[in-house]
């Protein structure tokens, strides 16, 4: 099992497992390995010191071949942030909270807003989508809004 600091062109820093180094690169040009924060496939591989996993003075060594096959075909991303890092960190604090405490109405999101804002509905927070002309008139009517980029992210169980 190779253990791969990555990075994607956004700089979000995470970690890949992967079976061997031909599986990384295989996946890597299928398109397979995508940044967990934002979803970016252009991804490179970053310096990383070698994890070595010695166990000194153990007389019962397993023979040469028992342990994980060298070509599984599978990987896992893991979205931890790099070391050094808290930025990162903090940034997904920020989107669990966000996740955890709004209601998705998608593309009903200026409809939903004005008729808070009117007193059509009960106020609760949403998040969803909308134009920019949209949420500049949304503002000019009066109605706090604030725009976040789409994360693919958002859609999975952040980490």
């Amino acid at each position: 099992m190779k253990v791969l600091n990555l990075q994607c062109a956004h700089q979000h820093g995470f970690e890949g497992w992967f079976a061997s180094e031909e599986d990384f690169t295989g996946q890597l040009e299928r398109g397979l390995v995508s940044c967990p924060l934002c979803g970016n496939a252009q991804i490179q591989k970053m310096l990383s010191a070698p994890r070595l996993n010695l166990r000194t003075g153990r007389q019962d060594r397993a023979p040469a071949g028992d342990g994980v096959p060298a070509d599984t075909g599978s990987s896992v991303a893991l979205g931890h942030t790099a070391a050094g890092s808290p930025l990162q960190a903090q940034w997904l604090r920020a989107l669990r909270e966000l996740m955890a405490n709004t209601e998705d109405v998608g593309e009903r999101f200026a409809d939903e807003a004005r008729a808070m804002h009117s007193g059509d509905t009960d106020p609760r927070n949403i998040r969803g989508h909308t134009s920019p002309e949209v949420a500049l008139e949304l503002i000019e009517e009066g109605i706090d809004v604030m725009p976040l980029s789409y994360l693919p992210a958002l859609k999975e169980t952040l980490q």
